[in-house]
């Protein structure tokens, strides 16, 4: 079954196989300037068709899907919301970017193989363009006896100032466990209260809760429906810091990103880019810790072999 795509120019696209559309993936999006308008995924689907993502939850209205965020680069939010400040809490500030979509390099499907390639702009609450982006999106596994397709996210992320930027989180500003960022994924509401699995037998959030593991899982029961779906992280074994800490959390949402700057600031010199590929897996029902880890295997050596 062959993969199709459909661009409505100027806002999303959809890939969609058969009367499944795996995910949309809107790239200028309508939001509000404290949401930090970002492309995003949403909604992703398995095979099946259930939907594995949420966007703009009352509790977080910038969690949008599946996507690419900061929390904090030299001070510049690119996440949303309010900012993590030491002895105040979270404090809304005027300090809010956005993610500007530029110019696509590539849209194309063809078989069970679709890629998508895009330049951004991360712009500044001041207007600066701190830095510029070339994203690749491709559909890079469709497996129907096991019951999962893989999502590959490529991104080189280039500091165009002529200073030194800090990749920072909440958690390098003081508040503990709160070392979200980088790509990230907010589950459905009905995914609270799922199993967490993480590498070297590490089960519960708290167990994985800024560990290091080269891939961690989520398992979440659907509501409507007797259903159960996997979301399998998989971080490239060529990533810095690789492998990645994890901010992961059951309760009060389902949420994961791979936190490569969960406690410790990242540096981005003037001129350097930071190349980051990751993969994710969705898979139709509740997988075991030895089907998951075949699935992590597999896409990580696709990682590597790249």
């Amino acid at each position: 079954m062959q993969l199709d795509l459909t661009h409505r120019h100027g806002r999303f696209i959809d890939v969609a196989r058969g009367e499944t559309t795996l995910f949309r993936y809107v790239y200028q999006p309508d939001v509000a300037p404290v949401e930090c308008p970002k492309p995003f995924f949403h909604p992703v689907r398995t095979l099946q068709g259930h939907a594995v993502t949420a966007y703009r939850p009352h509790d977080h209205r910038w969690h949008h899907g599946l996507a690419m965020t900061l929390t904090d680069v030299s001070g510049a939010n690119y996440w949303g919301g309010g900012t993590y400040v030491a002895g105040q809490g979270y404090v809304r500030l005027d300090n809010v970017g956005r993610q500007a979509h530029t110019d696509w390099l590539l849209v194309e499907a063809s078989g069970d193989w679709a890629a998508l390639v895009e330049e951004l702009d991360w712009i500044s609450a001041s207007g600066e363009t701190q830095l510029k982006e070339e994203r690749s999106i491709r559909v890079v596994s469709i497996n129907p006896g096991e019951g999962y397709w893989a999502l590959e996210f490529r991104t080189a992320i280039a500091n165009v100032t002529d200073r030194n930027l800090a990749i920072g989180s909440p958690t390098t500003k003081g508040r503990p466990n709160a070392g979200y960022g980088g790509l990230f994924w907010r589950g459905p509401r009905s995914f609270r209260g799922g199993q967490v699995i993480g590498s070297d037998g590490r089960d519960g959030e708290e167990a994985n809760m800024g560990a290091r593991g080269p891939w961690l899982a989520f398992v979440g029961k659907h509501d409507e429906v007797d259903a159960e779906s996997t979301v399998i992280f998989v971080d490239g074994p060529n990533n810095p810091r690789h492998p990645t800490k994890w901010f992961v959390r059951s309760e009060p949402y389902a949420c994961v990103s791979f936190a490569f700057m969960f406690d410790e600031e990242y540096p981005l010199a003037p001129g350097e880019t930071l190349a980051l590929a990751y993969r994710i897996a969705f898979a139709d029902g509740g997988l075991n810790r030895e089907a998951i880890e075949g699935i992590a295997a597999r896409e990580q050596a696709g990682l590597r072999s790249e």
